[in-house]
């Protein structure tokens, strides 16, 4: 059970209701009802993750696979279960996720695989100079900033969702789901 109420759009002044609404599935979701007791902060980091997802310097199936890649590692399933359905969405396959969520990363490319490698290495406080190197050589100091506030981001957020007991809209797709 959540921790704090669900707010509804009527709960919080005009200029602050369609944070409620996610804009990728047109509905709201319970993490931006939850954050919504304080609308501020929920303007704030929904700005702050926009920015993550269109200036990463990612693709957005990469952008997709590093989400993948931190939610399982910071074992949040409310973010996962969203991002599984995201990232089939841009056209990662239940084979990818499940290797994922295995931390089996070698049945990605190389590009992917030193990718996620180094996104769990940020989540995971990590990062040494080899780690940084291998990522540096295929991602510009820009996109290398971008990737790691994202893997950062995501697992400030996948915090924000325990603490404050943010549950799943529907059932969870499970930690290696399979389209039916």
């Amino acid at each position: 059970m959540a921790r704090v109420p669900y707010v509804e759009s009527e709960d919080v002044s005009e200029e602050h209701r369609d944070l409620l609404v996610s804009s990728l599935q047109d509905r709201p979701l319970h993490v931006y009802r939850a954050i919504g007791n304080n609308p501020e902060v929920l303007a704030g980091l929904r700005g702050f993750f926009g920015s993550l997802w269109s200036d990463s310097g990612l693709s957005d199936r990469r952008r997709e696979l590093v989400v993948l890649a931190v939610t399982h590692e910071i074992d949040n399933a409310y973010e996962w279960h969203q991002h599984v359905r995201i990232g089939r969405g841009e056209g990662i396959d239940d084979e990818t996720i499940a290797a994922i969520s295995e931390g089996e990363f070698d049945a990605l490319d190389g590009e992917e695989a030193t990718l996620l490698r180094y996104a769990l290495a940020v989540v995971r406080d990590e990062v040494d100079d080899g780690v940084h190197e291998a990522v540096s050589e295929l991602y510009d100091d820009s996109a290398v900033v971008g990737i790691t506030a994202l893997a950062e981001g995501y697992a400030a957020l996948g915090g924000i969702i325990d603490a404050l007991g943010v549950e799943l809209e529907e059932e969870f797709v499970g930690w290696k789901p399979s389209q039916e």
